[in-house]
């Protein structure tokens, strides 16, 4: 079976080292031979080993990208199922690898999504919970109806849906998501909550999980340094490294930002 890792970069937010230390880490969770594939607007810095793409082209101007993650629907276009074969496993570059990826590969589903992981807020609204699309699973060359629908009236989509990942949701015919324990949260599963995150750190990773995913604040290089640096959100926040992250970050090739000497 073909075997397919995919990740996407656009924009300043993160630098070539996120696909760098993505591909490092996939390479000592994966068996065997798979292509690394990066849709990216610009390739600078990229290790010689990822195959880089361009983005395709979109209707929607690239000022609305950021707004929703609406380019990750592009690889679904004829153009990009051109290049991608077999079982594909899209993974954001704000995520780390913990665990063997192989089991991603063979699990059915056509897309596979995370269940995203409710807030409290959502559990007194009970808020139907989402798919995520930070780590999904499809056959390569499917699911175009979903790109070619986006294409048609992507401005009436994007008023009807908030993220790209509630219309892919919606419009998938075969969704299933992955197991709770192989895709975990680091804000809503290892942080301890508001108040007692003050003095408690972020749990250790379970050994059955295989992905720990960083959505919104904080990203995996704002708990890197050492410095005593406040990172999360709102009340919801810690202070200084996280030494587990600390340590995947430099093992598989990321720059030290404590050596950054830049104001």
């Amino acid at each position: 079976m073909e075997r397919t890792v995919v990740c996407m970069k656009w924009g300043t937010l993160y630098g070539p080292d996120y696909v760098n230390v993505l591909l490092n880490a996939v390479s000592a969770h994966l068996e065997g031979s798979f292509r690394f594939v990066c849709f990216t607007d610009d390739s600078t810095g990229v290790d010689d080993r990822v195959d880089c793409v361009s983005i395709p082209p979109m209707t929607m101007a690239a000022g609305g990208w950021a707004r929703g993650g609406w380019p990750k629907l592009s690889i679904f276009s004829d153009e990009a199922a051109a290049k991608l074969g077999g079982r594909c496993l899209f993974i954001d570059l704000d995520t780390i690898v913990t665990g063997p990826l192989d089991p991603l590969f063979t699990r059915p589903g056509n897309p596979i999504m995370i269940r995203e992981w409710p807030r409290l807020a959502d559990r007194l609204r009970r808020r139907r919970h989402f798919g995520a699309s930070g780590i999904f699973a499809w056959d390569g060359g499917s699911l175009q109806h979903i790109w070619d629908e986006f294409e048609a009236d992507s401005d009436t989509i994007r008023e009807q849906f908030r993220q790209e990942q509630q219309f892919l949701e919606h419009r998938a015919e075969d969704l299933t998501f992955w197991p709770e324990d192989w895709v975990i949260s680091f804000k809503r599963t290892l942080m301890a909550p508001p108040l007692l995150d003050r003095i408690i750190g972020p749990k250790p990773v379970p050994p059955e999980a295989r992905i720990l995913a960083f959505h919104g604040d904080p990203r995996p290089i704002d708990v890197v340094p050492d410095k005593g640096q406040r990172w999360g959100k709102g009340w919801h926040y810690g202070r200084g490294a996280v030494p587990y992250v600390r340590d995947y970050w430099l093992r598989y090739g990321g720059s030290d930002p404590e050596l950054d000497t830049r104001e």
